[in-house]
Order: C-alpha cells, then sequence, then structure tokens
C-alpha cells in the first residue's frame, strides 16, 4: 500500500497559498483590483460543414476571484475554414435547414407547409423561410453557424451575426492586409515607388518604360494618348500588345499576378494587378505619337528597393558592347581648297556579295532572327575580322529585347556581305550574340544575311513577311 506524500504536491500548494490570499482579502475587505485572467484557449472545433465553406469555434474560460472584474476580450473566437466544394447539385446549407420544419405544424394550427429560404426579411441570420405556394413567410430562430448571410456572399453567419473573416482568418476581427501585404501592418515594411516616365522618343516603336520588379504588389500604369502600353514578361515573350499587334483589353495571367488591362475612348490605357509578382515584368510603351507622360506606381518590399534602383538606372538592360553617346552625328568639315588633280581609282579588294534577293531569303531571315528594325547607318568602321556599323534606330518590328534608340552592329569579316553605306536608311535583320563567358553581348548581322535599303515597297513586304512566320 503506498504512502502519502509528506508535502503537498506543488500544484495543491499553489491552489491553497491562492484560497488563503482571497480569504485573507476577503476578510480584511479588501476588494481585489483589475480583471480576472483567461484560461488557454481549447482548440479549434471541427468545420461545421462536411463541404465548401464553414466555421470552427474555441473558446476559454475566465478565472476571477471575488471583487475582480471580468477578463478583458472575448470567450470564443470564429474562424473560416475552407473545405473542398460541395458535389454539383448538393443542397444548400439554409435550404436543409428550412426543409427540416416540412410536414411539421407551426403557427398554433395542424396545417403543415414545404419551406424554402426567404431572403427578403430584415435579418439576413435569421431562418427565414417561405411557405411554398403561399404569400407568408415565417422566422424559425437563427441560422446554424456557417450559414452563408446571402447567395454568394462572402459573410457567414455566427451567433446571429453576419461576418466577414480578416486577413488573419478570424470572423470579425477586422484586420486587413496592408501594401506591404502583412495582415495587420502598417506600410512599414515595403516602399512606394510613383514616378511619371516622360521620354519623348526619337523614332516609333518599342521603348522602355520601368522595370516591375519581382515582389511587386498594387501596381497601375496609366496614360492617356494613342501610343499602346506594353508588358513583357521575364522569359522575353510579350503578354500585352507585343510585335506590334494590340491586345484586347481583359485579364491577363502573367508571373504570378492577374493584370487587367483597359483601354476607352478617351484614349486611355490602364494596367493594374494586385500583385505580388512572382518574377520580374519589363513595361514598355509603344510609341505612335509623342509621349505626354505615363503615370506608374507599386509597392516594393524595402530589401528590394536598392536592387531595382541600381537596375533601373540602366534601363538598356541587356549588357552589350559600349553604346554610342547620344548625340546627332556631325556633318563633315568641308574640305580644304587643293589643286584639282586627277583621280586615281584602287580597286576594291572586296569580291561581289551572292545575290540575296527574293522572298524566301526575307522569311528566313525575318523568322530566324532576334532583331528587325529600320536604321540610318551613322558611321562604319572596319577591323581585321569584323565591321561595326554605329546605328540610330528608326521603327522596330521585332524585338526579343529592348533596344537603345542608339546601336553597335556588328558584321563578319573587313568585307561583309551585305556592305552598308553611311548616311543611308536600311531595313535588317540581326541576331544577338553572347560570348560563352558572358562578357560580350552583340547584335550580329549575319554574312548573306538580309539587309536591304528601306523603301515603302520593302517596309510592306517585310510587315506581310512578320505574318507568315511560324507560330
Amino acid at each position: 500500500m503506498d504512502s502519502a506524500p509528506l508535502f503537498p504536491r506543488p500544484r495543491l500548494f499553489q491552489n491553497l497559498l491562492l484560497f488563503l490570499w482571497a480569504l485573507l482579502n476577503c476578510g480584511l475587505g479588501v476588494s481585489a483590483q483589475g480583471p480576472g485572467e483567461w484560461t488557454p484557449w481549447v482548440s479549434w472545433t471541427r468545420c461545421s460543414s462536411s463541404c465548401g465553406r464553414g466555421v470552427s469555434v474555441r473558446s476559454r474560460r475566465c478565472l476571477r476571484l471575488p471583487g475582480e472584474e471580468p477578463c478583458w476580450g472575448d470567450s470564443h473566437e470564429y474562424r473560416l475554414c475552407q473545405l473542398p466544394d460541395c458535389p454539383p447539385g448538393a443542397v444548400p446549407f439554409r435550404d436543409l435547414q428550412c426543409a427540416l420544419y416540412n410536414g411539421r405544424p407551426v403557427l398554433g394550427t395542424q396545417k403543415t407547409y414545404q419551406w424554402v429560404p426567404f431572403h427578403g426579411a430584415p435579418n439576413q441570420c435569421d431562418l427565414n423561410c417561405l411557405a411554398e405556394g403561399h404569400a407568408f413567410y415565417h422566422s424559425f430562430g437563427r441560422v446554424l453557424d456557417g450559414t452563408a448571410c446571402s447567395p454568394g456572399a462572402q459573410g457567414v453567419c455566427v451567433a446571429g451575426r453576419c461576418l466577414s473573416a480578416g486577413c488573419d482568418g478570424l470572423l470579425g476581427s477586422g484586420a486587413l492586409e496592408d501594401r506591404c501585404g502583412r495582415c495587420g501592418g502598417a506600410n512599414d515594411s515595403c516602399l512606394f515607388v510613383q514616378r511619371v516616365f516622360r521620354d519623348a522618343g526619337a523614332f516609333a516603336g518599342y521603348w522602355n518604360v520601368t522595370l516591375i520588379p519581382e515582389g511587386a504588389r498594387h501596381i497601375r500604369v496609366e496614360h492617356r494618348s494613342r501610343n499602346h502600353l506594353a508588358l513583357m514578361g521575364g522569359d522575353g515573350r510579350y503578354v500585352l500588345n507585343g510585335d506590334w499587334a494590340v491586345s484586347p483589353p481583359g485579364t491577363y495571367e502573367v508571373a504570378g499576378t492577374h493584370v487587367v488591362y483597359t483601354r476607352d475612348t478617351g484614349p486611355q490605357e490602364t494596367l493594374q494587378a494586385a500583385g505580388p509578382t512572382s518574377h520580374d515584368l519589363l513595361l514598355q510603351v509603344l510609341l505612335q505619337e509623342p509621349n505626354p507622360g505615363i503615370e506608374f506606381e507599386f509597392w516594393l518590399p524595402r530589401e528590394r528597393y536598392s536592387p531595382f534602383q541600381a537596375r533601373v538606372q540602366a534601363l538598356g538592360w541587356p549588357l552589350r558592347q559600349p553604346q554610342p553617346r547620344g548625340v546627332e552625328p556631325q556633318p563633315p568639315a568641308a574640305p580644304a581648297v587643293t589643286p584639282a588633280r586627277t583621280p586615281t581609282l584602287a580597286p576594291d579588294p572586296c569580291p561581289p556579295c551572292p545575290d540575296t534577293r527574293g522572298r524566301a531569303h526575307r522569311l528566313l531571315h525575318y523568322c530566324g532572327s532576334d532583331f528587325v528594325f529600320q536604321a540610318r547607318v551613322l558611321s562604319r568602321h572596319r577591323q581585321a575580322r569584323e565591321t561595326r556599323y554605329e546605328v540610330r534606330i528608326q521603327l522596330v518590328y521585332k524585338n526579343r529585347s529592348p533596344l537603345r534608340a542608339r546601336e553597335y552592329v556588328w558584321a563578319p569579316g573587313h568585307c561583309p556581305c551585305p556592305m552598308l553605306a553611311p548616311h543611308r536608311d536600311y531595313l535588317m535583320a540581326v541576331q544577338r550574340l553572347v560570348s560563352p563567358d558572358g562578357t560580350q553581348d552583340q547584335l550580329l548581322l549575319p554574312h548573306a544575311g538580309y539587309a536591304r535599303p528601306w523603301s515603302p515597297a520593302e517596309d510592306s513586304r517585310i510587315r506581310l513577311t512578320a505574318r507568315r512566320c511560324p507560330g
């Protein structure tokens, strides 16, 4: 037979002290101050519904001594629980509750009715049921917890009240997500980016507006002009208004979010997305007239702001060979007057180029290129193994990534084919060539590639060719 312990167990000893303290206070006539204390929360109950949305509840008790105030706070908490959708044809929860009274006498008579939900009564969390075939309804008290307040509504009824879930999942908490995506936050973990892009553009075509970095939220872009906003994904493919084709207004899914694109006859265009974006997006504008200004804004986590600033300063985005300076070419200086001489014609060391005329050649190089554009050749620099052209881009027909207003185009050999003459306009199809170590990134005009003097007829041919590339 076990012997009793010599000393009280610790919990019993604490309760004994608490009792003596309360007795002493009562005996001395001193009232206790402050509220009581809550017990820990019990576990959440099972969901009130077997499918779809329902309610789960947990509770706690208030422990207080004589004279203490009630505990501060609620004794019950309710949260929304989401189960798999109910199967097609399932009877709604409110209908089931009304049907419980079918065939049962009500209203103090022996008459019975068939009941269906009635949603026109003042309190939507009462079980208001309409007698089928009759012009009256009856309230059978409160609906069960977890019943939708009304068809299609987000709120659910709990203890006779219609409550909506906060961002913390608790019904009636009123907790909201801040602009940074933090539940109950104060917008202090992110920064607001708001700017206006005012670059007028030197040529018609696609121009970079801004990078929308990974993690951006509450994105909004707006402008009023006949120009079109374009959006490119991280894979270099257009989501909106790319390749000279205008997309219809609507909702587009990209970078883990939904982009809502609107366009009206104002003319006004807007892009809006809640975010957060799962990868970078490139916002461009397809210029057709002078740019009056494009307003854009988004919220960005603080830790992503500095990298965004560093990248946005480059706005050329791919790292190419050093770019030409953005100045207009100066006309050549007038030659000094010298005595007339009989010119001596030096033989051209370059052999003739192969014939590159025809639709098949144009189609092959257009569809296989990374860029197709109209450009004016500003200068030509011939070296031993390659020729470098400085060009000013005037019109872009196709681009896999953004282009600057001025670029270097490289052609293999001292005698490239075709040879481009300075101060002339060309239509050309070029490829992007990146060295294995990533140190060089060039635009390459292949040998016997597509580069033809610009003309209205050639412009029409190249636009027709664009439609024939395989998808």
